[in-house]
């Protein structure tokens, strides 16, 4: 078994933006020569995370507007109280990003088959940034099988 980890480096565009990073893992999954096993993608941001879900335009905007009204960035949050504590100069108002980044996770688990990822017909992986546009989210990698 072998076990191949690497890092991609994604630029996002938008307060909420939403990446299709599903090609970019299958070409490290074949430049890793792996026929079977899994891939573990892992978001390496505590703003960011990681869906496996359909990748479509209108989608898109409903996920958006979803995760607005579930952590509404107007709303009153105690870790945007950034006089109360120790941050840096430019440290963001983003309680809401931090709290739309946990609901839907920082990782995800897709077996590899014959060299392929196994995603369902309309499944993609995806990068949601939360706390956008930025430069460099980080993604973490890590390829193991035969």
């Amino acid at each position: 078994m072998q076990i191949v980890s690497h890092y991609l480096l994604f630029d996002t565009a938008d307060t909420i933006d939403i990446l299709n990073i599903t090609s970019a893992i299958q070409q490290q999954v074949t430049a890793a020569k792996v026929s079977q096993g899994h891939v573990v993608i892992f978001s390496c941001h505590t703003t960011t995370a990681l869906t496996v879900n359909e990748y479509e335009e209108r989608l898109l905007v409903d996920i958006k507007t979803y995760l607005r009204n579930l952590a509404p960035p107007q709303d009153r949050y105690l870790h945007n109280d950034l006089h109360l504590r120790d941050v840096p100069p430019d440290e963001p108002i983003n309680a809401h990003s931090h709290l739309m980044a946990m609901t839907l996770g920082n990782s995800e688990t897709v077996p590899i088959v014959n060299g392929q990822l196994a995603l369902g017909t309309y499944q993609s992986v995806m990068l949601v940034d939360l706390d956008g546009p930025r430069q460099e989210r980080k993604v973490l990698i890590q390829i193991c099988g035969f």
